[in-house]
C-alpha cells in the first residue's frame, strides 16, 4: 500500500538536508553556513529564471500585466537575496579563512544560473561562454540563453506592436544606426513615462523591469562590500581579481534605455518641450 504524501516526501527534505557536505576536516563550524547560503542562492536563481521565462512569454503574447507581475516577484526575490548576503557577514574574517582554501579553484564566477539571469536580462558576454566551455551541461544552458531574445528585446518588441517606434538593436548594423535606434527606444520610454495613465500597462511593465535592474545591481553592491569586509583585496578562489573584478560590475545595467529616459523627462512635454522633437 502506498504511503500517503507527507511534507517531508513532497519537499524531499531527506535529500535536501543531505546536500550540504563540508570539505574541511574536521568540518569547520561556519562552512555549513557558507554552503547553505549559496545553495539557497541557486534555488532562488532557479525561481528567478522561471519568472523571467514567464515574463518573456507573456510579453510575446501581449500580456503586459502578467509579465509585470512575474517581474515584480523577481524584484521581491532579489530583495531577499540582498538580505541573505548579510547572513554571511555573521562570520568573522578569520573564521572564513579557516575553510576558504578548501574551495579552490571553485568560484562564484562559475555560477551558471547567475550568468543565465544576466544573459536573459540583457548582459550577454561571449567571454563568459568561453569560461564555461569545459562544462557541457552549463554550456548548453548558457548557449540557449545567449541565443534567445532578452527581456529588453521582448519589451521593445511589445512597445512596437503597440504603436511606439522602438526598433530592435542589431549588432550587424553600423554604429551610427545602432545609436539612432537606441535613441528611438529611449524616446519610446519617455512617451510611456510621460503618458503613464494612457499607457498604464506599458508603464507598469517598464517599472517592473527597472526594479529588477535596480535590485540586481543592489545585490552586486552588497556582495562587493561583503567580500571586501571578509577578504580585503585578496584574489578570488578561482584566480580572479576578487574585489577588484567585482567592482567593475557595479555600473552594469540590463536596460540602459529605461534609465536614460528619466534624464529626458520634462513636464513641458510636446513639440516645444520634448528633447527629441525634430530628431529621428
Amino acid at each position: 500500500m502506498t504511503e500517503p504524501l507527507s511534507y517531508n516526501k513532497y519537499l524531499k527534505v531527506r535529500d535536501l538536508i543531505g546536500l550540504q557536505e563540508c570539505l574541511s576536516d574536521p568540518a569547520h563550524h561556519d562552512e555549513l553556513l557558507f554552503i547553505t547560503v549559496h545553495q539557497a542562492y541557486e534555488l532562488w536563481f532557479k525561481q528567478i529564471l522561471h519568472e523571467v521565462d514567464a515574463a518573456a512569454s507573456a510579453m510575446r503574447e501581449g500580456r503586459a500585466s502578467s509579465a509585470a507581475r512575474a517581474l515584480a516577484r523577481v524584484a521581491e526575490i532579489e530583495k531577499l537575496l540582498v538580505a541573505q548576503i548579510h547572513i554571511l557577514e555573521t562570520m568573522t574574517p578569520i573564521n572564513f579563512l579557516g575553510f576558504r582554501d578548501q574551495l579552490n579553484p571553485a568560484s562564484g564566477f562559475q555560477s551558471m544560473q547567475f550568468r543565465e539571469v544576466e544573459f536573459a536580462s540583457g548582459l550577454k558576454d561571449a567571454g563568459v561562454m568561453r569560461a564555461f566551455r569545459e562544462d557541457e551541461f552549463a554550456s548548453a544552458r548558457l548557449r540557449a540563453r545567449f541565443d534567445a531574445p532578452t527581456l529588453g528585446e521582448e519589451f521593445y518588441a511589445l512597445l512596437a506592436r503597440r504603436g511606439l517606434d522602438s526598433p530592435p538593436d542589431d549588432a550587424s548594423l553600423p554604429e551610427d544606426e545602432r545609436r539612432r535606434r537606441y535613441r528611438l527606444r529611449v524616446r519610446a520610454v519617455v512617451e510611456v513615462l510621460t503618458h503613464f495613465e494612457q499607457r498604464h500597462e506599458e508603464f507598469q511593465l517598464g517599472e517592473a523591469l527597472i526594479s529588477h535592474d535596480e535590485f540586481f545591481s543592489l545585490w552586486r553592491y552588497h556582495h562587493v562590500k561583503m567580500v571586501e569586509r571578509m577578504l580585503g583585496t585578496k584574489r578570488g578562489t578561482g584566480g580572479s581579481e576578487g574585489v577588484g573584478y567585482l567592482k567593475t560590475t557595479l555600473d552594469k545595467k540590463f536596460f540602459p534605455e529605461l534609465w536614460e529616459a528619466r534624464t529626458h523627462l520634462d513636464s513641458r512635454h510636446g513639440a516645444g518641450g520634448c528633447p527629441f522633437a525634430g530628431n529621428a
